[in-house]
């Protein structure tokens, strides 16, 4: 049984003259461990799958299992714990709190849970000290490069230990070597944790470095030979 199952996923949106689909039965099974990018041109329905992949929206038709759990029919309660534990996200923006440090900004997805006692604090330490920035814990934001901000945010997406990673446009806003940096990093950390890594992302450049590689095609996921 495959960690991660999407099953002839379909989304449609209402508009004002008639249903638009965008995604048309798309299908991917992913073990953990395992990394794939997914590219296609802008409004093909990457980041819908992605959200809906990540139990931020929810399918016209079609199903998404996780761990062997549909997230379909868990209460708003049960399913933000779930997504809590289970699912990291990265997006283009860092989305980091500008007040915080760089170590509170890490430890914020524990506070949905236990909270941050002293081995999450330590993880975080490792995570920080993992992609360089043991030197930066408490600096804000502000003080810190762009690379540096997204590196935070990826430290933060794995700071409960998820089973899925996502990734949206997560080397959009960086320089090219930046972001080649940044795309190493993505990679290694999911290989050391053991984590399913999706990444959505124009740059071809980015998914020829991933081990598997899919297209959205026509509402369909079409899977590319990859030169990982």
């Amino acid at each position: 049984m495959s960690d991660l199952v999407v099953s002839q996923v379909a989304k449609s949106f209402h508009t004002t003259s008639g249903d638009l689909p965008v995604l048309c039965g798309a299908d991917l099974e992913m073990q953990r461990g395992d990394a794939v990018a997914i590219t296609g041109p802008s409004g093909s329905g990457k980041s819908t799958l992605l959200y809906i992949v990540g139990t931020l929206d929810v399918p016209t038709s079609g199903r998404v299992q996780i761990l062997e759990t549909d997230p379909a029919p868990l209460s708003p309660a049960a399913l933000a714990r779930f997504r809590n534990t289970q699912i990291g996200f990265i997006f283009q923006d860092h989305h980091l709190l500008p007040q915080c440090s760089v170590l509170e900004n890490v430890l914020m997805p524990t506070l949905a849970g236990a909270g941050a006692g002293k081995p999450e604090e330590e993880r975080a330490r490792k995570l920080l000290q993992r992609v360089g920035l043991g030197d930066r814990l408490q600096h804000r934001p502000a003080q810190i490069s762009g690379g540096e901000r997204q590196r935070v945010a990826v430290c933060r997406a794995l700071i409960n230990q998820p089973s899925l990673l996502l990734a949206d446009e997560p080397t959009g806003n960086l320089d090219r070597a930046t972001a080649a940096a940044v795309g190493s990093l993505l990679l290694e950390l999911c290989r050391e944790q053991n984590t399913m890594l999706i990444t959505v992302t124009h740059s071809t450049e980015l998914a020829e470095r991933f081990p598997r590689w899919c297209e959205l095609a026509d509402g369909k996921l079409l899977e590319r030979k990859s030169a990982a």
